[in-house]
């Protein structure tokens, strides 16, 4: 038995929890932040038998592809006191980080 856990942005996990659920897995959602961005993260964790591993990992893969988005990023005016000139940053989005973990025992109560 294995637990995957998958770090996707929040504009993927509607549709992987779909493909994911039509697929027969079971998905447990949990909302995260990440740091860099600070915007929101869907955390899934999906339990597996060992032969479904790399199903699972194709099907986050055709789900969640990287893209590149702009964001407005804040950059301090030299010599003023608080203020602060937005710019345009082009940053890579998408895609996921994928752990997997061994599970020695699986209780069901």
């Amino acid at each position: 038995m294995k637990l995957i856990i998958a770090i996707v942005q929040d504009d993927d996990s509607g549709d992987l929890i779909n493909t994911l659920t039509e697929s027969g897995f079971r998905v447990t959602k949990l909302a995260t932040t990440g740091g860099f961005l600070k915007a929101g993260n869907t955390t899934l964790m999906i339990g597996v038998e060992d032969a479904a591993v790399d199903r699972v990992i194709s099907q986050i893969q055709e789900v969640c592809k990287v893209r590149d988005e702009i964001i407005t990023a804040p950059s301090p005016i030299v010599g003023s006191t608080g203020a602060y000139v937005p710019y345009p940053v082009e940053i890579e989005v998408g895609g996921a980080t994928i752990f997997v973990v061994d599970v020695d025992r699986f209780i069901k109560i």
